[in-house]
């Protein structure tokens, strides 16, 4: 019997893995994004929380290195945003940074690339792996299917890996790089990065100037604010203990080892031969959108959690031979350094957690493009902040921030500030449910070139077992034109 030797990592942040939209550049022509930031940000606050304007340039200018981080008036309005609106964004991004930032850092430096480029991925993805935006863009760095496909990303009905941190954050720092290079100037490729190189250029052309500043007018609204943002996070992430806001329970990466498995592979049955849970599977291996791995699978290499990793095997033979469908047909499972051995790999029924844009992970700026209410609450006998928060639809750290409270506890009587937000440009009543028949509007997707069932459940957040369902599709092609209900 051959032995399976442990590979840890894939070269990469010692094998540590991860636990944890603004629409992307990589749709690059597209004229405007279909969630347009407003171009003037009402940050309403209490009279004594302002931020000084001195102390946010002074700052900014001691942490500018390679990219530049200019003080505008736009970057101060998110600066106070986060500080007072969304304080629970910036204390999730200190939790979850542990998660990725080692593995951006280990790239960013192999590329040759500023450090600080890894704060981008906070107002693209909010750093969620499976993120995906309203327009379809994926992962931690939001590539839209063509470009993903274009920098070497494999997408099909079992894999997409836009969702793999390491293969979508290498195709970022390379992305990002020919920009660079194109444009000559960060805060240009930055730019282009959210909205495409042809929009960018075509903004040149109408303003006559080279610089994002002196393009600033000519560019979509979602843009000119792209780099305010990036600059106010940066901020932010250097400066959140000036201003109260603290990680609370921070995660950290979890240690796998790395299997290369070919051929057919149940992988709810892999996962629960091998003890390991779906929802641990999912996380490490956030590229795996399907139930299996069909025959055709050569080497793929997959993460399996460390902690298993012996379990696993001494177990490997009974494992793979109850996780294969086809035992007539002869299939190997390599370790990565390519000796054989026998195995599969875990998955979940609901494709792995896929996170639409507008869930709870949505990116700044989503958040950005709504209006904000100031409302109060008066506190009723046997509420507490958690079911006013939950009432309202906010985070409770925030509610506990706009209100000035330490603990937890609350009197009955006390009045707290709510500032709800709501979605931009909708004027239409809200329909109360009642004893009449409830009306049902029935969603449908026109299939486009290069669609597939994966990406189109993927762009509406629904498992492709339910979208062939309720379109009664047999089997897994779609037809260019077809119209297919999404919900």
């Amino acid at each position: 019997m051959m032995e399976l030797k442990r590979i840890v990592g894939m070269g990469l942040v010692a094998g540590m893995c991860w636990l944890g939209t603004s629409e992307g550049a990589r749709a690059q022509e597209v004229e405007t994004a279909t969630d347009v930031v407003e171009e003037q940000i009402q940050v309403e606050v209490m009279a004594d929380s302002t931020v000084s304007e001195a102390l946010v340039r002074e700052r900014l200018a001691k942490l500018e290195n390679i990219i530049p981080l200019r003080y505008h008036k736009v970057t101060h309005q998110f600066v106070e945003y986060f500080i007072y609106r969304k304080p629970s964004f910036v204390k999730r991004m200190l939790e979850q940074m542990h998660l990725y930032f080692p593995l951006y850092e280990q790239m960013l430096e192999k590329h040759g690339m500023p450090r600080e480029l890894k704060f981008l991925s906070l107002i693209e993805s909010g750093l969620n792996p499976r993120i995906i935006s309203y327009a379809g863009a994926g992962g931690l760095w939001q590539f839209m299917p063509a470009t993903g496909r274009e920098y070497g990303m494999k997408q099909n009905d079992y894999i997409d890996e836009r969702f793999d941190p390491v293969k979508s954050t290498e195709a970022a720092c390379v992305y990002l790089k020919r920009l660079h290079r194109a444009f000559g100037d960060w805060e240009m490729a930055l730019a282009a990065y959210n909205v495409g190189p042809g929009n960018v250029k075509r903004a040149m052309r109408r303003s006559g100037s080279s610089t994002f500043w002196g393009i600033y007018n000519f560019l979509p609204k979602q843009t000119r604010h792209y780099v305010p943002q990036f600059v106010a996070m940066t901020y932010l992430m250097h400066y959140h203990a000036d201003h109260g806001i603290f990680a609370e329970t921070p995660d950290y990466p979890m240690i796998f080892d790395t299997i290369q498995v070919s051929g057919y592979v149940n992988l709810h049955t892999f996962a629960k031969l091998s003890n390991i849970s779906l929802d641990e599977f999912y996380k490490i291996n956030p590229q795996v959108i399907n139930t299996e791995l069909p025959a055709t699978t050569k080497e793929y290499v997959l993460r399996v959690p460390s902690h298993n990793f012996d379990f696993f095997q001494e177990n490997r033979v009974a494992i793979w031979d109850s996780a294969t469908k086809s035992p007539f047909q002869s299939r190997m499972l390599l370790t990565a350094n390519g000796e054989e051995t026998t195995d599969s790999a875990g998955a979940i029924k609901k494709v792995g957690g896929l996170v639409a844009a507008g869930d709870e992970n949505e990116d700044p700026e989503t958040i950005i493009t709504r209006q904000t209410r100031k409302m109060y609450h008066t506190v009723r006998r046997g509420e507490t902040l958690g079911k006013i928060a939950s009432r309202y639809g906010v985070d409770t750290y925030d509610l506990k921030r706009w209100n000035h409270l330490r603990g937890n506890s609350i009197m009955r009587g006390k009045r707290l500030v709510v500032f709800k937000e709501t979605a931009k440009n909708v004027s239409a009543p809200v329909q109360l449910v009642s004893d009449t028949k409830t009306k049902i509007k029935i969603r449908y997707h026109r299939v486009q070139p290069g669609d597939t069932l994966s990406t189109i459940a993927e762009r509406y957040g629904i498992n492709i077992s339910r979208l062939k369902k309720i379109n009664r599709l047999k089997g897994n092609t779609v037809r260019k034109g077809q119209k297919l209900i999404v919900g």
